[in-house]
């Protein structure tokens, strides 16, 4: 373990992907010791992915001329007063429609983020789950075809978990879709009848790394976590404590080795 105490900078590093590979594994580790801190850095995580999406627009547009620094500095010499007050305006029209754009982008509940993620699982699992005819498309007996397809629908490779020694099997699979693209779904089931879902797809942050958190929709909770720009949730009706080892054997497994 590392002696060195975490702070809230070390937090927001990790977050920003600034850490180094033996530091962020010590953040990592933290993390899964504390669900609570790893709830807040979790959203943290969405915030930064909300507001780069809001902002990607605009990301390469060139820098007005208003704002250039050689111009700044030409005007402010030939009318020192007005030019500061046309400064003062344009970066308060800046700001207020940055603050406008952020407000909306955060007010877009998890817009390309892990909320958004944790829902499109629970509303799936709701769709297909009781379904007892065909919940699935493609049955496990073809599980080499199902990887496959959903690998090239994803454009990522996907691996399907298997969660036999936590007592599920696999039933299939399908492609679902959701307002961010094509989900892969993966569906489990034990002896008793009880039914899980497994849904991920790519984020639109394609390094984004966020520690698992818990996430409730309704009856139907879960975790919801990302490695390496893809997003993962495992969900179902079962208490948090039954769900949280299998999210973490899927997260074992599907982790880029």
């Amino acid at each position: 373990m590392s002696q060195r105490p975490i702070t809230e900078d070390d937090l927001h590093a990790y977050v920003d992907q600034a850490l180094e590979p033996e530091r962020r594994a010590e953040i990592a580790s933290y993390l899964d010791d504390h669900p609570d801190v790893a709830g807040r850095v979790a959203a943290y995580a969405t915030q930064r992915e909300q507001l780069r999406g809001a902002l990607a627009s605009i990301a390469d547009e060139p820098l007005p001329a208003e704002l250039n620094l050689a111009h700044i500095v030409e005007n402010r010499k030939r009318r020192p007063l007005r030019a500061w007050g046309a400064i003062a305006a344009l970066l308060l029209l800046g700001i207020g429609g940055l603050g406008g754009w952020t407000v909306r982008s955060l007010l877009q509940e998890g817009s390309n983020g892990l909320t958004s993620l944790a829902q499109e699982a629970a509303y799936s699992y709701n769709v297909f789950a009781p379904d007892r005819v065909r919940p699935v498309e493609i049955r496990a007996s073809d599980s080499a075809e199902l990887t496959q397809w959903v690998s090239n629908r994803l454009k990522k490779p996907v691996k399907v978990p298997d969660l036999s020694v936590s007592g599920y099997r696999l039933m299939g699979g399908r492609l679902v879709a959701t307002s961010h693209g094509p989900a892969a779904m993966f569906m489990y089931d034990d002896d008793h009848g009880d039914r899980l879902v497994v849904l991920t797809r790519p984020m639109s942050n394609r390094n984004l790394d966020t520690p698992m958190m818990p996430q409730s929709t309704g009856d139907v909770a879960g975790f919801v976590w990302a490695d390496g720009g893809m997003g993962y949730t495992l969900v179902g009706q079962l208490p948090g404590d039954a769900l949280k080892p299998i999210a973490n054997e899927i997260r074992k497994q599907a982790r880029p080795i």
